[in-house]
């Protein structure tokens, strides 16, 4: 599970980092690098709750998606932000 939250799009994006195109702005490559991060944060969001809500109303499902009981509940106690 980590390793899809952890994948973000926006790690390709922080300033510093190369542009792809030439004539970005930097405003506008600012403003695409906290899009990215609001979309990433509202997914982790999502899955996280999906999760929680598999726990108690299946938890059989958590085996079953190959974590354990604890990786499950440490991911759900993750703030919006954490990786």
């Amino acid at each position: 599970m980590n390793d899809t939250l952890g994948s973000a799009p926006h790690r390709a994006a922080w300033p510093g980092t190369p542009v792809g195109r030439a004539g970005v702005s930097r405003r506008h490559h600012g403003l695409a690098t906290l899009r990215s991060m609001i979309a990433t944060w509202r997914e982790r969001i999502r899955v996280r709750k999906a999760l929680a809500q598999m726990s108690k109303a299946n938890p059989y499902l958590i085996d079953d998606i190959g974590l354990t009981r604890r990786q499950a509940e440490a991911e759900i106690a993750k703030r919006f932000w954490q990786d």
